[in-house]
């Protein structure tokens, strides 16, 4: 019986322990590029308060693409960690500094992706003279549902970390569509309007980044490094060297990812 607890006892610990690594600490950036002609975004349809949302020409956000270099934004980049594990943080990085902002502006989310960490707090804004409300779905946490008057803000935090970005949506205009990405570490980015990322201060070592991004879900069909290569639930490898910043250059992504 105590050979039995012993083993379920190093089981646990093995779990528990930090993802293996080096000394140092490296970086990782790259550039997502539509691999086609780039689509134009479809207007919304507004179908509440359309005498203040209909001001400002509202289009479909699910994907954008860049029209004059065929930048993806809104890829959202995530360093994988198996559940039970823990990732090794630079120490600059332990802490989150400072609040995030998602904000009701113009009858859309902005940002339409944002990123925070357990334990820092959300500040939830209107800036509109209109009011909204910000229903968060998460999975891991209790989900929220915050009416926000014009003007006004509310804030919380999420104690748990989700394995997916989780959308968050406005009930009472309907096209209001976004998402959040809630982690217990920094190790997060989201494509620019050019299509670029970077993370910076990952701990050296092979690790593994997840691509995610809206319309497609996980990003799994790329040209990368010249070649067609499909990634596992969006999955890629890095291998991180200390000081060092590893460029994955350009991925193509395929249009049909996101039919």
């Amino acid at each position: 019986m105590r050979r039995f607890f012993c083993v379920l006892l190093a089981v646990a610990l093995l779990a528990a322990a930090p993802l293996a690594h080096g000394a140092g600490w490296g970086n990782v950036k790259g550039k997502f590029l539509y691999d086609g002609t780039p689509p134009t975004p479809g207007a919304l349809s507004i179908t509440k308060d359309k005498e203040y949302c209909g001001k400002f020409s509202l289009v479909d956000e699910r994907l954008v693409v860049n029209p004059d270099n065929k930048g993806i934004a809104n890829v959202v980049v995530m360093l994988y960690v198996r559940r039970g594990k823990k990732v090794n943080v630079h120490p600059d990085l332990k802490k989150a500094s400072g609040s995030v902002e998602l904000d009701n502006n113009h009858c859309r989310f902005d940002p339409h992706i944002a990123f925070v960490r357990t334990g820092q707090e959300l500040v939830i804004k209107n800036s509109d003279t209109i009011g909204h409300n910000t229903k968060i779905d998460t999975f891991s946490n209790p989900a929220t549902n915050y009416t926000i008057p014009a003007k006004g803000q509310s804030k919380q935090s999420f104690k748990k970390a989700e394995v997916s970005p989780v959308p968050v949506s406005c009930s009472i205009h309907p096209w209001m569509k976004g998402y959040l990405v809630i982690k217990d570490h920094p190790y997060v980015a989201v494509s620019n309007k050019d299509g670029e990322f970077e993370i910076k201060n990952l701990p050296t070592g092979k690790l593994t980044l997840v691509f995610w991004q809206e319309k497609s879900g996980y990003v799994d069909k790329v040209k990368y490094k010249g070649k067609k290569t499909r990634l596992r639930r969006g999955r890629i490898e890095v291998d991180i060297k200390d000081g060092e910043t590893v460029d994955l250059g350009e991925i193509l992504v395929d249009p049909d990812v996101f039919k």
